[in-house]
């Protein structure tokens, strides 16, 4: 099966019930199995200007690069080209956004968060900057697999405050990293393998600052069979919560198997391993 049709995927995004613009950028191709969001920061529009900036960077010069590469192979340095290719592309955006940010007053100090993931060979590379999520259920399972660049976080990690306590802080929305804030950003890479019926989420703050990881797991479990519903009911919950930031989702459901098609000598290969 190809990609395309063994990933549906949906999107929805909304400016909230405080906030007069949206800051936060979505786009997703479901031919090369690329899913991006970003939630962008700064002053005027300068967020939503790094939030398009980081989305159209990544969106563009992948699928471009997938026209010529298979993102399965490895690269001369011997990574995977799906990593390396999301790995690249968020350094590119982070250099156009600091660039911009340097060059034109009203941009100044302007940067987005990003999460990225690119699907392929049964699997998902995954590139996260800041603290927009992704998560994943897996039949019963609803788990975060992304880890927030936050202040909020870091003190979890260090045992400072515990996860109830963190529910309540107003340390929320401070990021320790993010894109087109400096020269150089550290992004954060993964790759996990992904099973017939996983059904990924990425989403900005705006959602789990509203709802409870709780809840938003069993909303996905009971409408997993209407991914737009689904996307449309995410947004809704946060809203009725009070909507205080931009809310934005994707949601990816795997329907089928997508492995890479293999050489006859990478199949004999395989075969006497086994």
């Amino acid at each position: 099966m190809n990609i395309q049709e063994a990933l549906e995927i949906v999107s929805q995004t909304h400016s909230g019930m405080v906030r007069s613009h949206n800051e936060d950028s979505v786009i997703y191709d479901a031919s090369c199995g690329l899913v991006v969001l970003a939630d962008g920061m700064g002053g005027y529009n300068a967020g939503e200007v790094a939030s398009g900036i980081a989305v159209s960077v990544l969106s563009t010069e992948i699928k471009h690069h997938l026209e010529s590469v298979r993102p399965e192979d490895n690269d001369d340095s011997g990574e995977e080209v799906g990593v390396a290719l999301l790995r690249e592309n968020v350094q590119k955006a982070n250099t156009s956004i600091y660039s911009a940010a340097q060059s034109q007053p009203q941009y100044a100090g302007m940067g987005t968060t990003i999460v990225a993931g690119l699907f392929y060979d049964n699997r998902v590379a995954v590139a996260h900057v800041g603290d927009s999520r992704m998560y994943r259920l897996r039949g019963e399972t609803f788990e975060t697999i992304t880890r927030d660049h936050s202040l909020l976080q870091e003190q979890i990690d260090g045992g400072m405050i515990s996860k109830e306590d963190a529910r309540l802080s107003k340390n929320k929305n401070l990021v320790t990293r993010a894109v087109g804030i400096d020269a150089e950003v550290a992004v954060e890479m993964n790759v996990y393998e992904v099973q017939i019926g996983d059904i990924y989420l990425l989403c900005s703050d705006g959602l789990n600052d509203m709802v409870e990881d709780e809840d938003i797991g069993s909303t996905l479990q009971m409408l997993q069979a209407n991914l737009p519903l689904a996307a449309g009911q995410l947004i809704e919950m946060a809203n009725d919560n009070g909507g205080r930031d931009n809310v934005s989702v994707i949601l990816i459901k795997v329907n089928g198997d997508f492995a890479a098609p293999r050489s006859w000598l990478a199949k004999l290969l395989s075969w006497f391993k086994n």
